[in-house]
């Protein structure tokens, strides 16, 4: 039984199979991450606009609406407490991203990511409970726990695709993995509406059922998944000595410390992180508070609200695949440096969303026009996987863990500011009020892209090989002694000349 279960296994390239489970690893860390955004909808009382100014600036509700309207929740939380709570999930996560990383690159990625979905889940399995226990307070505590456990998700993920995905399938299988951001939006948004409009406990059921998926994932995970191609008992011969030929020049399981000094003093990194974090404003606004806008601006109802907010991740999922493709054709033929790819395809991914989201605000309370405009624009998001986020893979395959805690952190930076910013900005929920909102997005994403597309660069860099690291460390070592040393001789001749 067991020997026919290896062959079976065996069939499938291996790296594959961790390239979809680590996508399954990302799509339950945001279903369990966004439920609540569409849930606190429903757990709130829904408050009528206080506007001193014309009607125009608030939608009429829709005959959807109208048909499942209710005073909502039974929690009194304002916009700003709302606010606290959906960014108070990024004040666990930012802690854990560079522990996650470090850990990831010296003991692998299947336990490091493993672990924490793992936390996660009960974190979310508690939910409800906490929530009519401890209210407001003991959510935000509860969320930051949530943020520690599934801090560790990308770091480790990046670290996995750097032992599994060979450089010219790289965009293809990192995008892949990165991409269950967009799948667990999309299942975290749509089933939400479902399961909360036709369940009879109402919002705690997203919870449970997202809490259970990944218990399911992590017990398949710890039997089909390891961090490396050597140990892994079910791949074939001819595919682990094709990962280790194509692989071997630039990944090392022997690395040295973590060279700080050269990755702080890193130009191409630096831009890298200033487009991480233009992307990721956009990113989280529209995760985080789209639902919000869904429900509170153009007055869906919860299960319309699920479904439409769900659609332009859509949209976005099938971009970014069809984008790694092409990324990788066209790296592999040769028609586009690796460097102007993922500029090209970052400032599309940043370029086009900005645009659009900045239309979908002036295309008022037009709900089928802004859910049209929203949804190519999240769609012209896609591009930004095989551009900016595989990037930290391109400069370094030893230290990637690292590199995209680094990364994440800072994008966890937009994650906290974000739904604070929203919930200050947007007290009475009116369309000028999320204009302001739109602005500001459309203003981060130009100058992330701009940084990005000025001083990016998608070559290894010097400090990722430490045979080339140390080799540069003794060099800058010979050279301040061979200063010490020319100056050592110069000093006498010059004292006999002055005695003459």
């Amino acid at each position: 039984m067991l020997s026919s279960w290896k062959v079976c296994c065996a069939r499938i390239p291996q790296r594959w199979v961790v390239a979809v489970m680590g996508c399954l690893a990302v799509t339950n860390a945001y279903t369990m991450r966004i439920s609540l955004s569409l849930a606190i909808t429903e757990m709130v009382k829904h408050r009528e606009p206080s506007l001193n100014s014309t009607n125009e600036e608030v939608c009429p509700s829709s005959e959807s609406s109208t048909a499942t309207s209710s005073n909502g929740g039974t929690y009194d939380w304002d916009e700003y407490t709302q606010g606290i709570i959906l960014s108070s999930f990024f004040w666990g996560y930012i802690i854990t991203q560079l522990p996650g990383g470090i850990l990831a690159d010296k003991f692998g990625g299947k336990y490091t990511l493993g672990l924490g979905i793992f936390s996660t889940a009960i974190f979310t399995l508690l939910t409800p409970l906490v929530v009519e226990k401890f209210d407001a307070p003991g959510l935000i505590v509860l969320r930051i726990l949530m943020g520690l456990g599934e801090g560790t998700t990308l770091p480790a993920v990046n670290v996995l695709v750097a032992q599994w995905a060979p450089p010219e399938e790289r965009s293809k299988i990192g995008t892949v993995v990165m991409t269950g951001a967009q799948v667990g939006t999309i299942v975290g948004n749509g089933l939400s509406g479902v399961l909360i409009q036709n369940s009879s406990i109402g919002w705690p059921i997203v919870f449970y059922v997202f809490g259970a998926l990944a218990i399911l994932w992590f017990v398949a995970w710890t039997l089909l998944c390891y961090s490396y191609p050597e140990v892994h008992p079910f791949i074939t011969e001819k595919e682990r000595k094709y990962l280790h030929e194509t692989m071997n020049e630039h990944t090392h399981r022997q690395i040295q410390p973590t060279p700080w000094k050269y990755l702080l003093t890193s130009v191409p990194l630096w831009a890298l992180l200033a487009g991480k974090l233009g992307h990721d404003w956009g990113f989280f606004t529209m995760v985080t508070d789209l639902p919000k806008y869904m429900s509170d601006v153009l007055k869906f109802s919860i299960q319309a609200n699920g479904f439409l907010s769900a659609l332009p991740y859509v949209s976005m999922w099938m971009v970014s695949i069809v984008a790694s493709w092409l990324a990788d054709w066209l790296i592999k033929n040769e028609k586009m440096t690796r460097t102007n790819a993922r500029k090209i395809f970052t400032t599309v991914g940043s370029v086009g969303p900005a645009v659009f989201i900045i239309a979908a605000s002036y295309a008022g309370c037009d709900r089928t026009v802004v859910v049209i405009l929203f949804t190519v624009g999240m769609g012209l998001m896609g591009p930004f996987y095989p551009g900016m986020m595989v990037n930290g893979l391109d400069l370094s395959p030893n230290y990637s863990g690292t590199l995209m805690a680094i990364m994440t952190a800072i994008g966890a930076l937009a994650g906290i500011a974000a739904p604070y910013v929203v919930g200050v900005l947007t007290p009475n929920q009116s369309l000028a009020e999320w204009r302001v909102v739109f602005w500001i997005t459309f203003v981060i994403f130009f100058v992330g892209n701009l940084i990005f597309d000025l001083w990016a660069d998608g070559e290894v860099q010097f400090w990722n090989d430490p045979a080339v690291y140390e080799a540069r460390k003794l060099e800058i070592e010979n050279e301040r002694r061979r200063r010490i040393d020319v100056e050592d001789i110069s000093l006498p001749r010059e004292t006999s000349l002055d005695n003459s």
